[in-house]
C-alpha cells in the first residue's frame, strides 16, 4: 500500500462503539495479497433489519447480483452474517462468479447454522479474474473462532485495496428515553464516482427500526451522501453499502416513517455515511486537494447537482488544484459542457469567500494573488450560482495528481 494519504484524520481510526448484535472477524487467506489481512466476517444477531444500495452498474458483480436478491426476497429465519474479500472483485468472471458467491456463502452459513440467504457477500480488487474462493472457505472455521464485538478496525482493514487508511465512523443519538449507537466502515481509493453506493460501506446500529422503515432512510441519505462524492468519475462494478440493525437497544420499534424518531435517527445516520463518503474522497489516489463544490441557483436540484458533478469530474479542474491554480475559466467550461440551463450574465463563482467571478466577468475586486494563496490549503471550497432558479446541490472530489497514474499503470502488478 501506497505512503498515507495526506488528508488522512489526523487522529487515525477512530474507537467504534461496541453494536450489540454484531460481531467481526478477520484474516490473512491470500486472495491476492500477501501479508495482510483480506477477509472479513460480520456475524448479526436474529432479528436483525437490514437494508443496502447497490451499483447500477450494467456489468455489475456476482456479489451485487447476489445482495441485490437476497433484498428482494426478503431475510429468511435466523442470524445473518457479510463476507467481504479484498483483492479480487469477482466481477466479469461468468458463471465461475456466482458459484464462488455460492460456495462462499454456503460455508458462512453452515459454520453459523443460519440460512445461505441471510449471508451478504461482497468483494473489492481486480475485475475478470476468478475469485479464489477455496482460499476463503479454507478459512471460514477461522473467522468463525476470532469472533468478537471488538473486532471492526481489523474488519475494516481487511477490505482495503489502494486504500491508504482504514476508515471509520460513529454517532450516538437519543431516541425518546434510550440513546443508540451507530458505527461504521468503508473502502474506497480509486473508481469512484458511486451510482448507488460507495465502493464498499458497511453501517451498524443497535436501534429497533423495520426493514421498510431502514431501507428508506439508507436510501434517502445515500443521495447527499455517497452518491453526492467522485474521485474519478469512474462508477465500479461493485459499489455496496449494506446497514443493519440489530433491535438490541431497548425501545419500541420504529415502524413507520411519520414516527417522530425518525428525524432523530436519519440525521445520525446520514452523518455517518457523509463522514465515511468524505474520508473515501480524501484517500483518493494520489489526492492532495479535498474539495467541496456547491452550486446553487439551479432549475433544479438535481440540475445543481449535474453541474456540480461535471465540475467536479473535470480533468482540466482536477489537475488545476493539483497545480494550485486558480483557473476559475475551467469552472467556466465545467459549467457549460454540464448541458443543464445558465445564466451567462448572472453566473458568479467564489473559490472559498474569494468571489472571483461575478455576473458573468471576473469581478472587479478579484486579485490573482488572492486566488492563488488559496489554492495552497489542503481543504478548498468551490460555490458556484447560476441564475436560474432555486435548485442546490453540494457534491465533494479531490484532485487529480501524477501518482494517479502511477497507482493505476500498476495496480494489477
Amino acid at each position: 500500500m501506497s505512503d498515507i494519504s495526506p488528508l488522512a484524520p489526523k487522529g487515525g481510526f477512530p474507537k467504534l462503539p461496541v453494536i450489540d448484535g454484531v460481531r467481526f472477524a478477520a484474516v490473512e487467506a491470500g486472495v491476492k495479497y500477501k501479508g495482510r489481512l483480506d477477509v472479513m466476517l460480520a456475524e448479526i444477531a436474529e432479528g436483525s433489519a437490514i437494508a443496502g444500495t447497490f451499483t447500477r452498474s450494467k456489468t455489475r458483480s456476482a456479489p451485487v447480483l447476489w445482495c441485490q436478491e437476497n433484498l428482494a426476497k426478503g431475510a429468511q429465519a435466523g442470524g445473518s452474517a457479510i463476507l467481504v474479500n479484498s483483492g479480487n472483485a469477482n466481477a466479469f468472471t461468468g458463471n465461475n462468479g456466482m458459484n464462488g458467491v455460492e460456495v462462499s456463502a454456503g460455508a458462512v452459513a453452515e459454520t453459523l447454522g443460519v440460512s445461505p440467504r441471510n449471508v451478504f457477500v461482497a468483494s473489492t480488487g481486480v475485475i475478470g479474474e476468478s475469485l479464489p474462493s477455496d482460499r476463503i472457505t479454507s478459512k471460514i472455521g477461522e473467522l468463525h473462532d476470532g469472533l468478537s464485538d471488538a473486532n471492526a478496525e481489523d474488519a475494516a482493514r481487511a477490505i482495503m485495496t489502494t486504500d491508504t487508511y482504514a476508515k471509520g465512523a460513529k454517532a450516538s443519538v437519543d431516541l425518546g428515553d434510550v440513546t443508540v449507537q451507530i458505527a461504521g466502515f468503508a473502502k474506497g481509493s480509486g473508481m469512484i464516482a458511486p451510482d448507488m453506493a460507495t465502493m464498499l460501506a458497511f453501517v451498524f446500529t443497535d436501534a429497533k427500526i423495520s426493514q421498510g422503515v431502514l431501507q428508506e432512510i439508507v436510501s434517502g441519505a445515500n443521495v447527499t451522501t455517497f452518491n453526492s462524492i467522485t474521485v474519478d468519475s469512474d462508477t465500479s462494478t461493485s459499489d455496496s453499502l449494506v446497514v443493519t440493525a440489530t433491535g438490541k437497544a431497548e425501545m419500541d420499534e420504529i415502524t413507520s416513517m411519520s414516527d417522530p424518531r425518525v428525524a432523530a435517527f436519519a440525521d445520525a445516520l446520514r452523518g455517518v455515511m457523509m463522514d465515511l463518503a468524505h474520508l473515501v474522497v480524501r484517500d483518493g489516489e494520489g489526492a492532495t486537494k479535498f474539495i467541496g463544490i456547491t452550486v446553487k441557483g439551479g432549475e433544479s436540484d438535481t440540475a445543481a447537482k449535474t453541474v456540480g458533478l461535471s465540475i467536479a469530474n473535470s480533468p482540466l479542474v482536477k489537475t488545476a488544484f493539483a497545480g494550485e491554480d486558480p483557473n476559475w475559466g475551467r469552472i467556466v467550461m465545467a459549467i457549460g459542457k454540464a448541458g443543464e440551463a445558465a445564466d451567462r450574465d448572472k453566473l458568479s463563482i467564489w473559490f472559498g469567500d474569494i468571489l472571483v467571478a461575478d455576473k458573468g466577468w471576473v469581478s472587479p475586486d478579484y486579485r490573482e494573488e488572492d486566488g492563488a494563496g488559496y489554492m495552497k490549503g489542503q481543504d478548498l471550497t468551490v460555490t458556484v450560482y447560476l441564475g436560474v432558479g432555486d435548485g442546490s446541490a453540494t457534491v465533494w472530489t479531490c484532485d487529480l495528481t501524477h501518482q494517479y497514474i502511477t497507482i493505476n499503470a500498476d495496480y494489477r502488478s
